[in-house]
């Protein structure tokens, strides 16, 4: 058993090198502004807050629609923390240069972004993860729009803004960046689902009549999960700020979370790598890939029917509802991918088959 664990520990750190080789090659040849790049940026940042916001609805069973609050939060943190200070005056130019007078550095910034999302959902959790099901996402819903109201207040405009954008923050034009800061924290992610704690998230998710009587502490484990989830929520909209080179709270609204939240049911609701897979697929399709159809095409003098501008999201909607009816339960379901999962799917077809020959024998 030890022996099979370290071949497969041995063949995840090869794939996974194999991998961070690839994002280097693609740093190296795709234009920084490129289509394609700046796609596979923000599927690097969404494959975050996916996996966060599936460790809350899909590990924990909590159903929370907070995630675009918790990355405006991080957003708007990263950003005030770390805009230069000799920027500031034109950056708060209605604001006589903002309240805050000081720079970090912008890792400082990002662990900074996600323990203020975390704190705020350590706060909010105390009276909302009293309520289950239907009423916890509508409370959750709610304190997101009142937190995007908030930040445009022109009360709060010496530190926020107001509804003016904060900008000249540090950035990124790599792809190497967001991919390095999303695997290690979908590293952490795992590794928590993985331990005693993760499996007490289980047993609350299938049931709470249960995994109370078997001692676990049913409001210390949902407010850990909420305040683990919201952190790295924080941290993707730390990415997210630094990505778009400008931070504004109109675009944090409420299709966000539900962008997310579909990419999550999409995906497997309980599967960390489902919800991966199905961020890429979600936003490389629907920003990439089918980008021809909003475009008239000739053949000759036959002119392709229907394509038109818009048309990309008419198909998009039809392949989502499609993979909804035929995949019930998401692409993976509540599996994962990983090294030892294909070795028993091979081990088990190849003993099916081998049984097979010795039949017809």
């Amino acid at each position: 058993m030890n022996k099979d664990k370290m071949i497969n520990g041995i063949i995840s750190a090869i794939l996974l090198a194999l991998l961070f080789g690839l994002v280097v090659l693609l740093d190296h040849t795709l234009p920084t502004t490129g289509i394609a790049m700046t796609v596979l940026q923000k599927c690097c940042i969404y494959s975050l807050v996916a996996v966060s916001m599936n460790l809350l609805n899909g590990f924990t069973g909590l159903f929370s629609l907070g995630q675009a609050g918790f990355m405006l939060l991080g957003a708007y943190t990263y950003g005030i923390l770390t805009i230069p200070v000799d920027a500031r005056p034109s950056v708060y130019q209605y604001f006589d240069g903002g309240i805050v007078q000081f720079s970090v550095p912008f890792w400082v910034g990002i662990l900074a972004a996600g323990c203020v999302a975390a704190l705020f959902a350590w706060l909010i959790g105390l009276p909302v993860l009293r309520l289950k099901s239907d009423y916890l996402a509508i409370a959750t819903l709610g304190f997101a729009e009142i937190l995007r109201a908030f930040c445009q207040w022109d009360k709060l405009g010496g530190l926020t803004n107001g509804s003016n954008m904060l900008r000249k923050y540090p950035s990124f034009n790599t792809l190497l960046f967001p991919f390095t800061v999303s695997v290690i924290c979908i590293a952490v992610i795992v590794l928590l689902i993985n331990s005693s704690y993760g499996r007490a998230f289980k047993a609350i998710r299938d049931d709470e009549v249960a995994a109370e009587a078997m001692g676990i502490n049913l409001a210390h484990h949902k407010r850990m999960s909420f305040c683990i989830s919201s952190f790295f929520a924080g941290i993707g909209g730390a990415l997210l700020a630094m990505f778009q080179t400008t931070v504004q709270a109109s675009a944090f609204k409420t299709n966000m979370t539900y962008e997310i939240l579909l990419v999550v049911v999409i995906g497997g609701l309980g599967s960390v790598t489902g919800s991966i897979i199905a961020t890429f697929l979600f936003y490389l399709c629907s920003e990439w890939w089918l980008r021809f159809l909003d475009s008239e095409i000739m053949i000759g003098a036959f002119k392709v029917p229907l394509l038109r501008p818009g048309f990309r999201k008419v198909v998009f909607s039809i392949v989502i509802m499609v993979i909804v009816l035929f995949a019930r339960k998401g692409i993976m379901g509540d599996r994962e991918f990983s090294v030892a999962a294909v070795r028993r799917w091979f081990g088990k077809h190849r003993s099916s088959g081998s049984e097979g020959k010795e039949e017809k024998a």
